[in-house]
């Protein structure tokens, strides 16, 4: 009786639910290897580590990830996508560009400071993926607009300079970011806070527009 109930349920429910189960142990496996990675490092990390950690079978790990590059491919996508979740809250900030650029540096140094020493080598490796994977484009675009919405919000609120083109502010925003991002990640005792703020403050004070007389 109760297999014959089993046949009769509906074929989306038992699908959602196979869905949901898959995701819950992808989700493990993901979150295992970034903490094993933040114990250990990138390299030390195994993926048969990751399996006991997240208590699966090897074969399950390679039917959610085809290789550790893969897995490594999606933290990536998984940190990129918190990157463009923390830009448009500095772009919703209710103030000024310069207040928007400094709330965005200012919470970038203050993530990075919390994280553990080997989260270096996972920055890393998540800028590298964004650039070099095979969909680098599309990444990289994602990561230039979401920029360029705070700069194009700043020239339509008239507080941004017209000397220079939104696509020149845009890559200054960006390249601020690269050069703290990297400095970080391969300088072990690098001030990030102060970095951060005093670039933040060029950035503002470079780009405002000048003060009516």
């Amino acid at each position: 009786m109760q297999e014959a109930r089993q046949n009769q349920r509906p074929a989306g429910v038992e699908l959602g639910r196979r869905e949901r189960r898959k995701l819950e142990v992808r989700t493990r496996i993901l979150e295992s290897a970034v903490e094993l990675i933040e114990e250990k490092g990138l390299e030390a990390t195994k993926v048969v580590e990751v399996c006991e950690r997240a208590d699966v079978a090897h074969k399950t790990f390679f039917n959610h990830f085809a290789s550790k590059q893969h897995l490594l491919a999606e933290i990536a996508q998984h940190g990129l996508n918190g990157l463009l979740a923390n830009i448009e809250q500095a772009r919703k900030q209710p103030t000024s560009t310069r207040g928007r650029i400094q709330h965005f540096f200012e919470n970038l140094a203050h993530n990075l400071e919390q994280s553990g020493p080997m989260h270096r080598e996972l920055i890393n490796e998540i800028v590298r993926i964004i650039h070099e994977a095979g969909d680098e484009l599309e990444q990289a675009r994602k990561l230039h607009d979401a920029f360029e919405s705070i700069i194009r919000e700043g020239a339509a609120s008239g507080d941004l300079s017209d000397r220079h083109g939104l696509e020149t502010l845009t890559e200054m925003l960006m390249g601020a970011f690269y050069v703290l991002v990297f400095n970080w990640a391969n300088q072990e005792d690098y001030p990030i806070q102060e970095r951060a703020v005093a670039t933040a403050r060029y950035l503002a004070d470079s780009m405002a527009a000048p003060k009516e007389e």
